[in-house]
């Protein structure tokens, strides 16, 4: 499962980088990160993450993700290789049963949704922007244990 966990967040990374308006250029630049799929796999995957084609300025079709203000695009982005091995995190901060986590921009989104993915019972939800991440702690839950779950979900959170 970890395979496609990590082919789901390579795939998230690209469509919020890139202007890709084909499955065959998404399959390419999938491959060039090293992961080997079919178009049967790429499509069932696109279906999971609810990726719709929306119109661009010059008319073209590209490939969104779900609600695109969450998944700002970068103008100069970095390899999804080296987005995929920085966490984006930048900071976590509390108050009461609320968590705030900064980003990088465009990281927000897609690490909101990997929290979400594991469902952590130490939090009962997130909300995330641009490069903000808020998520709301389960009462009775210290911080320390919501850094350690949110340890085992994001590379590099101590």
């Amino acid at each position: 499962m970890r395979e496609k966990d990590n082919r789901l967040e390579a795939l998230r990374l690209i469509i919020s980088s890139q202007q890709l308006g084909s499955q065959d250029e998404l399959l390419k630049e999938l491959h060039k990160e090293g992961f080997q799929l079919t178009q049967a796999t790429l499509s069932r995957d696109l279906k999971q993450l609810k990726v719709a084609k929306a119109a661009t300025m010059d008319g073209s079709y590209v490939y969104v993700l779900p609600n695109e203000t969450m998944y700002k695009r970068v103008s100069t982005p970095s390899s999804t290789r080296e987005m995929m091995q920085v966490s984006g995190v930048l900071s976590i901060t509390f108050s009461g049963n609320i968590g705030v986590i900064k980003t990088r921009t465009g990281y927000a989104s897609a690490i909101a949704w990997n929290i979400d993915a594991h469902q952590l019972p130490q939090i009962l939800g997130t909300v995330a922007g641009a490069d903000t991440i808020l998520f709301v702690v389960k009462e009775g839950v210290t911080q320390h244990e919501v850094i350690d779950a949110l340890s085992t979900v994001i590379q590099g959170v101590k």
